[in-house]
């Protein structure tokens, strides 16, 4: 049986593409869509091109009987966002009934496999690879843009988690907070950790990631809880958080609580101009570093804790 959808059309900062999304997931959404740019194929872009300041997202909900109740609710919880994304309101959201081809052929354009570090791909269920060597592979298919590896801090993170296990011995022990899709988790039970913990204050990302690790066959090393931070173990050689700027600095104890000494600890989900007030907050704690990456608009921060 084919699933029927309303496509809502929302036009988005780009600064606020994560934290909208967050929201559309909360009511239910089950997929978004980033509108790509548009590039002439005989004219090279220019580097120094600004990007577009606004983007269109494509929100999927399950088609019910009342599309403007749908409409309105979404409406609500945007506008009550407005005010943390500059730039937001007035909204502009556009809305249509669709069939579940019209938008999963679309997903299958524009994602396919990853490479991340010397060791690890992500990729689609409907690509076909076969790793060589040392190569490990994580199969995803897009729910929300932010887990599938795509997304530039989700990107970031992988990368960072790669890089630990370039060389043995690798870390056995990883904490995720805010797991979402469970693809970092994932990432590290495949590239060779043994105790992965994934939490999420959020169900449906809870049921996410227990699917996901259940598809890559993951799940016999793998905890995924939606039970809060600060009432999980310690003990940790990792911990990764892929949340707000301003979460990672609330959490900023109960994260650096639970590594290990020695251990390493991943931060992102920040905007460049935000790097100075995480690191400011972490400068309290007993960490080494940070070891900060890029892309686009995005920062990661890798500290080592001492001891």
């Amino acid at each position: 049986m084919k699933k029927a959808w309303f496509e809502l059309n929302i036009q988005v900062p780009s600064v606020g593409i994560d934290l909208v999304c967050n929201e559309l997931a909360e009511l239910g959404c089950e997929g978004v869509t980033v509108e790509v740019r548009e590039l002439d194929t005989f004219v090279v872009p220019d580097p120094d091109e600004a990007p577009p300041e606004k983007y269109w997202i494509k929100a999927y909900f399950p088609r019910t009987d009342d599309q403007a109740d749908l409409e309105e609710t979404v409406t609500d919880r945007l506008t009550w966002l407005g005010p943390l994304v500059p730039g937001l309101l007035p909204l502009t959201i556009e809305s249509r009934p669709v069939k579940n081809e019209d938008w999963a052929e679309g997903w299958k354009q524009h994602f396919s496999a990853v490479r991340i570090g010397k060791r690890l791909i992500v990729k689609p269920t409907w690509e076909s690879l076969t790793p060589v060597a040392d190569e490990v592979v994580v199969n995803i298919d897009p729910g929300m843009a932010f887990g599938t590896g795509t997304h530039g801090t989700t990107r970031l993170c992988l990368e960072a988690l790669a890089n630990l296990y370039e060389t043995p011995p690798y870390p056995a022990r990883v904490l995720d907070v805010g797991t979402g899709s469970g693809i970092l988790a994932i990432a590290a039970a495949v590239l060779g950790g043994q105790r992965i913990l994934a939490c999420d204050i959020e169900e449906e990302s809870c049921r996410t990631a227990t699917a996901n690790a259940q598809l890559n066959n993951v799940i016999d090393r793998m905890e995924i809880t939606g039970e809060s931070l600060e009432s999980l173990e310690d003990g940790f050689d990792v911990v990764v958080a892929n949340i707000l700027a301003e979460e990672n600095i609330r959490l900023g104890t109960e994260l650096t609580k639970r590594l290990v000494p020695g251990g390493t600890l991943i931060l992102s989900g920040i905007l460049q101009e935000k790097q100075l007030l995480v690191t400011d907050a972490f400068a309290e704690f007993d960490l080494a570093g940070p070891i900060v990456s890029r892309e686009a608009e995005w920062i990661c921060l890798r500290y080592r804790k001492e001891g």
